[in-house]
């Protein structure tokens, strides 16, 4: 995995090749800063270390107290006996705070703002007899010119970390000044490993075997990118991620804006079509309305033929014939005719009308009499002595009797 350097100056680099075999290490910060900006421990501290921060300012710690809950963190400065101090803070460039009054005034000469605060100071050996229980794998001192202070309170007879890092340049300068101090750490047998522009490095020599590990700066072997342009590049991916769902976002829109303007092109036809429709339901509608008209028009004049037909002297004249001519054709169907005889020839009413017609007609009388001639056969025939004239004697006895009964009549009226 590789690995995210936090520090200023890679100094996490070389103290995680020398040190990152070691598990669940332990670390004491001195000048701690901020938990995460320019952190030589950040990195340490997300692989399983623990440790001390030290950083007198209050607003600084607090981070500390949130982002490293795992860690003893400490409002102090770190001196050469308890007490306290006046701390001069540049409150415009973070880390720039110093205990030096020389470095305050420094800053001041370049046009700096400088705030002056009293803070408590305790000694390492203090806090170290308070929360060492073990091993100190590194110690890291960043005090902007008061590291000689610090290391008078340490006790490095009874504490003995493996490495240390100690900043050795006068504040914002590449002037070294471990001259002031270096002494206070070479004579607790602590041998000088490396300074990479910034720090000096020491190991103590029950671990001169770490000494290698500090013999060149760190490099592309070390796998370390640092956290900034990790971040960058997180960043980089989160936006590309970022572009490439909105680019997938506005294909789906453009998909269904496409979609939208299709379905409107159809809805669009379909209203067309359906317009076209309705004008074809009109035209036909405005046509059966005046068929319809014309219909009436024809029913009524038709209505009024009819009625004037029908009060016509003609069509009053005609009505026998008509009568008359209906009669000939049902008489044409077969068996009707012997059913009418029958029925003719049993009503009596229809006899006396019948009779005195054929009597002025002799054909229309034989034909008729033919016919009765031939279906007498399943008419009764009671035995009556009518006079008759020969031509009628072919007629059925109930015509006889038609006959009797109007001469009968005809006697008594005079006739």
């Amino acid at each position: 995995m590789r690995f995210i350097s936090y520090s200023q100056n890679n100094e996490d680099v070389l103290l995680w090749r020398a040190l990152g075999h070691v598990r669940d290490g332990f670390y004491i910060d001195v000048g701690a800063n901020d938990p995460v900006e320019h952190s030589v421990t950040k990195a340490f501290y997300d692989a399983g270390w623990r440790g001390i921060n030290i950083e007198p300012l209050p607003a600084h710690i607090a981070a500390f107290d949130e982002q490293r809950p795992g860690d003893v963190n400490l409002a102090v400065a770190a001196g050469s006996a308890a007490g306290s101090l006046t701390l001069y803070d540049v409150p415009d460039v973070r880390g720039w705070a110093s205990p030096d009054r020389s470095v305050a005034d420094l800053h001041r000469a370049e046009g700096h703002t400088v705030a002056e605060l009293t803070v408590p100071v305790r000694t390492l050996a203090d806090v170290c007899a308070e929360f060492v229980h073990g091993e100190i794998h590194f110690l890291k001192i960043d005090v902007e010119g008061f590291e000689g202070e610090v290391l008078r309170g340490m006790d490095f007879e009874r504490w003995r970390p493996w490495v240390l890092v100690i900043e050795a340049t006068l504040p914002n300068s590449r002037e070294t000044n471990h001259g002031s101090w270096e002494h206070l750490v070479t004579a607790h047998r602590y041998r000088y490993a490396w300074f990479d522009g910034l720090n000096r490095y020491y190991v103590a020599e029950e671990h001169t075997d770490l000494l290698a590990s500090f013999g060149i700066q760190p490099n592309v072997f070390d796998d370390y990118i640092s956290y900034h342009l990790d971040r960058a590049w997180t960043a980089n991916r989160a936006a590309t991620q970022s572009v490439r769902e909105m680019e997938e976002q506005a294909d789906a829109a453009r998909a269904e804006l496409h979609d939208m303007m299709q379905f409107a092109d159809n809805l669009e036809q379909e209203k067309q079509d359906a317009l076209a429709e309705i004008a074809q339901l009109r035209h036909d509608l405005a046509q059966a309305h005046a068929n319809g008209q014309q219909a009436t028009l024809w029913a009524r004049d038709l209505e009024e033929r009819l009625t004037a037909t029908y009060n016509s002297t003609s069509w009053k004249v005609t009505r026998p014939l008509r009568m008359a001519g209906a009669l000939v054709i049902r008489l044409r169907r077969p068996g009707l005719a012997r059913r009418l005889l029958v029925r003719v020839t049993r009503n009596q009413r229809i006899r006396r009308t019948l009779i005195p017609f054929l009597l002025r007609h002799p054909a229309l009388n034989r034909h008729v009499s033919g016919m009765l001639q031939a279906v007498k056969g399943s008419l009764p025939q009671p035995v009556v002595n009518i006079d008759v004239p020969e031509e009628l004697k072919g007629l059925p006895v109930s015509v006889r009797n038609v006959l009797a009964d109007l001469q009968r009549a005809r006697k008594h009226t005079g006739g």
